[in-house]
């Protein structure tokens, strides 16, 4: 009896380990891609985040993951030249812990609303001062960091869930993607 208590207890711990990809607070361990959709059962848009350093400098985003889930997204569930989230219900917020330059211009340390414009061929990335919102609902132009145009990469599968990761390239450049449908973002971050 006692060599079996333990036995079972390893059993029950690689078990646990094996099914359970995620804590309780939505952070992701190592790189685990969506279910495919047609095995997604996930309801709403549950909490995220993602997170890693460039270079020295580490930064953290938190957002609602919304699924695919057959519909329309691009100039459906998400219309086309109007300021989006950039996932559901609050802002995605991204947090730099020390300054970082995007497109040339100077982000200083603190945490930020990212919304997009989306558009047919060329989307605006934009940081926003105001990082604890609801939806679009407070956004305001005047607390705008940064507007940035970039024309989406096309991905060759579909990817179910909303994914967010950062990406170091190197010492001093990374980026921040954000992966739906066959859509792929990216902001170019690169350290002082």
């Amino acid at each position: 009896m006692r060599l079996m208590i333990p036995f079972v207890c390893a059993c029950l711990l690689a078990w646990s380990c094996q099914n359970n990809t995620q804590d309780h607070t939505g952070h992701q361990h190592g790189e685990h891609e969506s279910p495919a959709a047609n095995t997604d059962t996930i309801k709403g848009s549950p909490q995220r985040s993602a997170m890693a350093n460039i270079g020295p400098v580490h930064v953290h985003l938190e957002y609602s993951s919304p699924g695919v889930r057959g519909r329309i997204i691009w100039g459906g569930l998400v219309p086309f030249r109007e300021v989006w989230v950039t996932g559901a219900h609050n802002a995605t917020s991204i947090q730099f812990y020390d300054q970082v330059k995007i497109a040339g211009k100077v982000v200083p340390k603190g945490k930020y609303a990212f919304f997009t414009i989306p558009d047919t061929s060329e989307w605006t990335l934009i940081l926003n001062r105001n990082w604890d919102q609801h939806l679009a609902d407070e956004y305001d132009v005047k607390d705008d960091v940064l507007r940035l145009k970039v024309k989406p990469d096309t991905l060759s599968t579909v990817q179910e869930r909303m994914l967010y990761k950062v990406v170091a390239d190197n010492e001093r450049q990374g980026k921040i993607e954000m992966h739906w449908e066959k859509l792929k973002l990216s902001l170019p971050v690169e350290l002082q």
